[in-house]
């Protein structure tokens, strides 16, 4: 569960909490750590080197939840995430897809992953990633970064961006 856990999704708030990843600070070196709020333990961020991830928006849980209501929960987050992407589409031209099936294979088959893919990976953000870099905005080269999915049937789906002081590239499936 997140931080954003029962707030409803706004397109500008969304917009600003990138703004304020993409000009906070990114960690040029170390471990990956997850953070939480300290009263409640939800999780607020993950940084690591060279990058800090944050959840945007989470949706209800899908406990017990089948078609057509949960075919409607993924509607809507798509929906949410197309109205952030165009906004950022305006602001910093066409977005790249960075396709997540090949971290999660590799994570599978347990082949190390760049920290960032682990990164996703470890906080279930299974989504494919729609990505801007270098953005113009804020600190040289930064690479802006948002997906929504989830881990499973029964998870709430989650909205997060990420910054990242290094290219956000798809990785090249090392079985082919």
């Amino acid at each position: 569960m997140s931080a954003r856990s029962g707030e409803p999704f706004d397109t500008a708030r969304a917009v600003r909490d990138i703004e304020d990843l993409l000009a906070g600070p990114v960690p040029a070196t170390g471990p990956t750590a997850g953070e939480g709020d300290p009263d409640t333990g939800e999780w607020t961020a993950t940084g690591g080197a060279g990058f800090r991830i944050v959840p945007l928006w989470e949706g209800d849980p899908l406990t017990g939840v089948y078609a057509p209501e949960w075919n409607d929960a993924e509607e809507a987050s798509e929906a949410h995430l197309a109205a952030l992407v165009g906004e950022l589409d305006a602001r910093w031209g066409a977005h790249r897809a960075v396709p997540m099936h090949v971290p999660l294979l590799r994570k599978q088959e347990g082949a190390p992953l760049p920290p960032l893919f682990d990164a996703l990976l470890g906080e279930d953000l299974y989504g494919d990633l729609t990505v801007w870099g270098p953005v113009p905005e804020g600190a040289p080269d930064r690479w802006i970064g948002v997906s929504v999915g989830h881990s499973d049937g029964d998870a709430p789906l989650v909205m997060a961006a990420l910054v990242s002081d290094r290219p956000v590239t798809e990785l090249p499936d090392a079985a082919h």
